[in-house]
């Protein structure tokens, strides 16, 4: 599969790991017209991701199957070696520690038919690192880190480690684009990648807050929503703030605020995770769902991330920004 992909030589789409991020994988590939082979050690994984993907197949349908999209091309196998060997492009999702993966990975490698694109979902984890034990062709092994729920989400981070070729970074972009998703190519390895990086800033920040007594978790979570949220959807952080300095953009805005920057307003590092501070956590995301159920919280956040969808489609052409990642 070294030559240039196309929807012809795509067959088998292999699933290595079905947890949550597996099986949302699954039903993309499914809902995409892909035929998919599952594999996880697990007994219990085979009627957990049966159920997972019955369960997302109604939001799928809202946003428009693929003509030969069927929740009956799903197959399991309990081998690896029987999962890998025929597959055109695969998916790894193995939990997230670093010497598992890599074990994993080296196993595929073995396995996989030569030219298969190893694809690996971790978060965090380096590209060189995972393919640091190959020893057939470590060279078409990569991250493709996505976001929950991989379904609808269309973010996907490729990034390639020192012995990856370009040739599978692009058939990489060519499966993901087939999922109707957007893959955005990152030129330079780094640990957490860009958005997760992003989000654990934020992240941290939050608990600083939540643990200094200044806001609650609902507080916290509705500055978000109702202010800068509502934006990011649109513009991202960098085009928000350019248009915040007027006519003169990014410019003026570096000039009247960039001394700002030196201001101590962020903690930077994260509060020691306490059992008081989980606690003020845990107890502050339980009132917020106080009386909801997990499914019901789902499926209104599958509800809006499809009309919010819809709407970037709308807006984003006529900002004359259409470009592809």
């Amino acid at each position: 599969m070294t030559e240039k992909m196309t929807t012809s030589t795509i067959k088998n789409i292999t699933v290595v790991g079905t947890g949550v991020i597996g099986n949302g994988w699954i039903t993309r590939f499914l809902a995409n017209g892909f035929q998919v082979t599952a594999y996880d050690p697990d007994p219990a994984a085979r009627e957990q991701t049966k159920e997972a993907v019955a369960n997302a197949w109604p939001s799928m349908e809202k946003i428009g199957l693929h003509a030969e999209a069927s929740m009956d091309h799903l197959f399991f196998e309990s081998d690896l070696k029987e999962a890998v060997k025929q597959a055109d492009f695969i998916q790894e999702n193995v939990p997230e520690r670093e010497a598992l993966k890599r074990q994993v990975i080296s196993e595929i490698d073995r396995y996989a038919p030569k030219g298969t694109v190893i694809a690996s979902s971790t978060s965090g984890i380096l590209p060189s690192s995972l393919q640091a034990d190959c020893v057939n062709a470590p060279e078409r092994v990569l991250v493709a880190h996505p976001f929950h729920p991989v379904y609808l989400m269309p973010l996907v981070e490729v990034v390639g480690g020192e012995k990856t070729e370009l040739r599978y970074i692009e058939n990489a972009k060519f499966i993901y684009n087939s999922l109707k998703m957007k893959p955005l190519v990152i030129e330079k390895e780094i640990e957490g990648h860009v958005a997760d990086r992003l989000m654990e800033a934020i992240w941290r920040e939050a608990l600083h807050i939540v643990n200094d007594g200044i806001a609650t978790t609902e507080e916290v979570d509705a500055s978000i929503v109702y202010g800068p949220g509502l934006r990011w959807a649109l513009m991202g952080p960098f085009l928000t703030l350019h248009m915040g300095g007027g006519k003169q953009g990014m410019r003026h805005m570096l000039e009247q605020f960039g001394p700002a920057l030196k201001l101590p307003w962020t903690k930077l590092e994260a509060p020691e995770l306490t059992d008081e501070l989980a606690e003020k956590v845990i107890t502050g995301c339980e009132k917020q769902t106080a009386g909801t159920k997990m499914e019901n919280l789902e499926q209104r956040r599958d509800q809006f991330l499809i009309e919010l969808q819809s709407l970037l489609e709308k807006y984003w052409p006529a900002a004359n920004l259409n470009k592809t990642l």
